[in-house]
């Protein structure tokens, strides 16, 4: 159970911080500064060109020498993983909006912040809880590769208690077995939302 609170904490926490980096990043591509865009295109090809236990590793052998725990690195590269994704998200979603609506606001004398704060941004991301739903369970899963740094999260705790009685193939079983409740709640819980919002945008 403690493996179990530790998985979905740093999944928690990491999709929280990839929704904030995130975000920044989906301003920064729809900006009209050409060197914001280029630093998110370059941020976002990155992130998901390279692969995440890359990352993941990237964080513990570079923070572990300033006392950082492996909580913290496999949370900090999970986070950083997400947040690509979750630009592409926000971006899609801030960009699906009609853009006489954030126009209509300018007219009302909003300035182009405040509008895109009061109007275009609370539909935006209505339209992205169900993306962003289905991250937070692929987060979830890869959540399982913060084992290779020695974080005793739930495949950790699985693996290291299989060593001990030499029942591998019993543990890894039950720990899927948990990864699949998991997931199919949350994928339950996904599916509702968006039946939630489909049926509040008829």
């Amino acid at each position: 159970m403690k493996g179990l609170l530790l998985t979905l904490q740093i999944t928690v926490v990491s999709v929280l911080i990839g929704t904030v980096v995130g975000l920044l990043f989906a301003f920064f591509k729809l900006s009209n500064s050409k060197i914001l865009n280029w630093i998110a295109n370059v941020y976002i090809a990155v992130i998901r060109g390279t692969p995440l236990i890359v990352q993941i590793f990237f964080f513990y052998f570079g923070l572990s020498e300033l006392g950082i725990s492996s909580y913290w690195c496999a949370t900090l590269g999970l986070a950083l993983h997400n947040s690509a994704y979750i630009a592409e998200i926000f971006r899609g979603s801030i960009q699906s909006i009609n853009k006489g609506q954030l126009e209509a606001g300018r007219s009302l004398g909003m300035s182009t912040p405040l509008a895109m704060r009061r109007i275009v941004l609370p539909q935006a991301f209505r339209r992205a809880l169900p993306p962003l739903g289905n991250q937070f369970i692929i987060g979830l899963k890869d959540s399982s590769l913060a084992a290779f740094i020695s974080s005793s999260e739930l495949f950790n705790v699985a693996t290291t208690q299989g060593s001990r009685t030499f029942e591998e193939m019993t543990y890894l079983l039950i720990v899927a077995i948990y990864y699949l409740v998991l997931v199919l709640l949350f994928t339950l819980l996904v599916n509702r939302l968006e039946g939630k919002i489909a049926g509040g945008d008829e």
